[in-house]
């Protein structure tokens, strides 16, 4: 019901759930920033939630949703938001996380709960609600769809004569002090980019004053022009950009797991959250992980002292990533002496 990452992986045990169960109907209680990425996704009904619209959202959920009956209900978002909106569901299974991982009280608000498996990365924790059906055969599949005036646009943008390069360099606006790497950072590697593999930088990300002046900032240091879509693109086009990209670079968000649907390789720059339980999920090798290091300096103890997901909130820990890092990881995607350049989709 919230975050992009998390409506990624959903949509994957939706779509193994399918799999198994063809002629299952399912209804999606979604946010409606997430649904603007999911929109158009095949067999689903969704039914929109605005969080911003305070107690009226949640009384429309309850309008579209009166005098219905489902046999089960998948719980699969721990939130005391997800946990009011599951009272306007009525259902004789409600399937939620064990007592670890139920936070704000979701315990009291099923009655089953998913076998507990510590240690377990999201997209595997939310098969586990397949698994409570019985279903243990996995769909990873996403098929989001991209309508061909969003594979226009990207496809007028990738045009240059090397690799198509995504950096979106913030997390969400209210992390903005613990997951984001430095502007200095950023501009030293699309330097080296440029420099190495005459890459083509788009700059991506959403309208906030934060990310704006990242983007400034980034593409003012870079010494050859980059393209800086900061706060300019749809979900449908910011799709439809990754899917034409060779690569994407940027901390733990979004962007990060719309690449995951589209298999479109993540260097991702992991310091204060565990790539192991968030990552890019075919992308692990492609992570550059100084999160045992930040955990180190912050709490004195090694990971596996500490909850699973545990966050380091210095300002400093991404710090520890270097510009040699993330280098390191781009050139096993882009090495000049192997890198075949990715084809740019064509608009249908």
């Amino acid at each position: 019901m919230s975050a992009i990452g998390d409506c990624c992986h959903a949509l994957a045990v939706i779509r193994s759930i399918q799999s198994a169960w063809p002629h299952t109907k399912i209804t999606w209680v979604i946010g409606r920033v997430e649904y603007e990425l999911m929109k158009g996704a095949g067999g689903v009904e969704f039914i929109i939630f605005d969080k911003t619209a305070g107690w009226r959202g949640y009384l429309d959920v309850r309008r579209k949703l009166a005098g219905r009956h489902f046999p089960v209900l998948l719980h699969m978002h721990a939130s005391m938001r997800a946990n009011l909106l599951s009272r306007f569901i009525r259902a004789d299974r409600v399937i939620g996380y064990d007592r670890a991982r139920a936070r704000d009280f979701q315990w009291l608000f099923t009655n089953e709960k998913i076998a507990p498996t510590p240690r377990q990365h999201v997209l595997d924790a939310m098969f586990s609600f397949a698994e409570a059906l019985g279903l243990r055969d996995r769909t990873l599949s996403w098929d989001i769809p991209i309508a061909p005036e969003d594979r226009q646009f990207a496809h007028d943008i990738c045009v240059g004569p090397g690799p198509t390069c995504i950096i979106s360099p913030c997390s969400s606006q209210r992390f903005r002090n613990f997951r984001n790497w430095s502007t200095d950072r950023y501009i030293a590697l699309g330097n080296h980019l440029i420099a190495t593999y005459n890459a083509q930088i788009i700059l991506t990300g959403g309208p906030s004053a934060l990310e704006s002046d990242y983007g400034r900032r980034i593409a003012a240091g870079i010494g050859k022009p980059v393209t800086n879509l900061i706060g300019t693109t749809s979900l449908k086009q910011l799709l439809a950009l990754i899917d034409c990209a060779a690569v994407v670079v940027c901390p733990d968000s979004g962007p990060a797991h719309i690449a995951m649907t589209v298999g479109t390789p993540v260097v991702g720059l992991y310091a204060t959250s565990n790539p192991h339980r968030t990552g890019p999920y075919f992308s692990e090798h492609l992570v550059v992980d100084r999160y045992r290091d930040a955990v180190g300096k912050e709490f004195g103890k090694p990971v596996e002292d500490l909850r699973w997901g545990q966050r380091v909130r210095d300002p400093d820990a991404m710090n520890l990533i270097l510009v040699d890092d993330v280098i390191e990881k781009i050139a096993i995607v882009l090495h000049p002496e192997r890198h075949e350049r990715r084809p740019v989709p064509a608009p249908e």
